[in-house]
């Protein structure tokens, strides 16, 4: 079973189902996880529009910095309470999706004002990301392996020391021009992790799915929409920095 339920999302891993955690009362359900990813995308919706209305009265990102704070700092606290006790993630899960709205909206906006459209294009092609691989996740198209999983785990934990040790020597001065740039290492570089971060929806998929078959407890579907939502928000960020590479080249 553990490694049934191995993730690289540090939200979704093998020790969720273990022990405890089997649902002796009413259990999670693949429908029941579907509407609370569909509640949580309203609520990420609803404050992103507002964030995005505050900035499209000004045009100015100090209109909307407080709330890019919030939204940030606030999300990472919650995102870690959520993971720590999922069995509160009936309500921390809404309180993740409506920071995070603050956060998207914000960069949206800006983003959007700079490339007109690029907003529309990155919310299209998240989406469409999400429903071709969930077409082929449920077609058997991608086998969810033991070397896909580790694959996938090892490739995103690289990029994630990658971003923390960017961070870090951030501070000192040093940067990766050519890595965050829009040359060609620049457009190759976030190719690849758009394609790393589209690959951990299939895991996520895998995961609930798992989730269901071992009778988890109903909390669970909110965790597991959790989970695919930390997956979803990374990747439209992803494909919005990749999309602004390739206007700025234009």
């Amino acid at each position: 079973m553990a490694q049934l339920m191995r993730t690289s999302n540090p939200a979704l891993n093998e020790k969720i189902f273990q022990g405890d955690h089997v649902a002796y009362g009413e259990a999670m359900t693949l429908d029941g996880t579907v509407n609370k990813t569909g509640v949580l995308l309203l609520c990420t919706t609803a404050t992103a529009a507002w964030a995005w209305h505050l900035f499209s009265q000004t045009h100015s990102a100090a209109s909307v910095g407080p709330l890019l704070g919030i939204g940030a700092i606030g999300g990472f606290i919650v995102a870690m309470i959520t993971i720590f006790k999922k069995e509160w993630a009936p309500v921390t899960a809404p309180i993740y999706a409506l920071l995070e709205g603050l956060v998207l909206g914000s960069l949206s906006a800006m983003f959007e004002l700079r490339f007109p459209g690029i907003a529309m294009q990155a919310v299209g092609l998240t989406f469409g990301t999400l429903f071709v691989l969930l077409l082929a996740y449920r077609s058997g198209l991608i086998p969810v392996t033991e070397k896909f999983r580790l694959g996938v785990v090892a490739a995103t934990g690289a990029i994630a020391v990658f971003y923390l040790g960017q961070l870090v020597l951030g501070l000192f001065g040093v940067h990766f021009a050519s890595i965050n740039g829009y040359g060609v290492i620049g457009i190759g570089f976030s190719v690849v992790v758009v394609i790393v971060a589209a690959l951990n929806l299939i895991l996520d998929f895998d995961f609930i799915e798992s989730g269901v078959r071992a009778g988890a407890p109903k909390y669970m579907e909110w965790y597991g929409a959790f989970g695919l939502m930390v997956t979803l928000i990374w990747l439209y960020l992803e494909i919005l920095r990749l999309l602004s590479k390739l206007r700025s080249r234009n």
